[in-house]
């Protein structure tokens, strides 16, 4: 018999989020245009699963050829961005840099009590923004990162983390990465880092 699905997650409906139950998950997508759904059998696939976004999730059934890649395929002439956090929640620091040259970009923190998450989403949106500003709006931006790769294009960091004294200026930091995203539209690829076949992005900060 086949495994019934017991969470649901919804990109896109009336409340997007998790749901224990499909007639809850259908009241969120029934009569709403274009809507992203899917079934999960337990509550920590459907998490994982709401951290990126609806086609990664439709992707990785397809039993598709990993393609492989080398440094040949690696588009030199971009940005690359990290973010290095020491705990979870911990220190947090992002950075930008030239791919080929390695020269540092861009620096932000450290900052208390953040994940490498936000770090990694801060990091991607503070790129987006430098190339528009430089009006380089289709120079490519590398990431290591699936998570902030899904939270920038669903323009949404959808972090666990609870807001405190000591992180206070993280959220007013997201919050603000969250309004440029909604009031600008970019052309700028954004292009998963292959860290098996390249090594470690140009922008990690040596600390592994």
């Amino acid at each position: 018999m086949a495994k019934k699905n017991k969470y649901y997650v919804v990109w896109e409906g009336v409340t997007p989020g998790i749901y224990s139950s499909w007639p809850a998950c259908q009241a969120q997508i029934k009569g709403y245009p274009n809507a992203r759904y899917k079934g999960f059998p337990s509550r920590a696939e459907a998490e994982a699963a709401y951290q990126g976004t609806y086609f990664e999730s439709v992707e990785k059934k397809k039993p598709v050829e990993r393609k492989q890649v080398s440094e040949a395929d690696i588009m030199w002439n971009s940005i690359a961005v990290d973010a290095a956090c020491s705990g979870n929640p911990g220190l947090m620091e992002y950075r930008g840099v030239d791919t080929k040259t390695g020269t540092e970009l861009f620096r932000q923190g450290p900052f208390k009590q953040g994940t490498n998450n936000i770090g990694e989403f801060l990091a991607l949106v503070h790129g987006l923004a430098l190339l528009q500003k430089e009006e380089k709006y289709h120079l490519p931006i590398y990431t290591d990162s699936r998570i902030a790769l899904g939270w920038v294009k669903r323009k949404k960091a959808n972090t666990k983390l609870k807001k405190t004294n000591q992180n206070a200026i993280l959220f007013d930091l997201i919050l603000r990465a969250e309004k440029w995203l909604a009031d600008h539209t970019f052309d700028n690829p954004i292009i998963k880092w292959e860290t098996k076949s390249w090594g470690e992005i140009p922008a990690d900060f040596g600390r592994k």
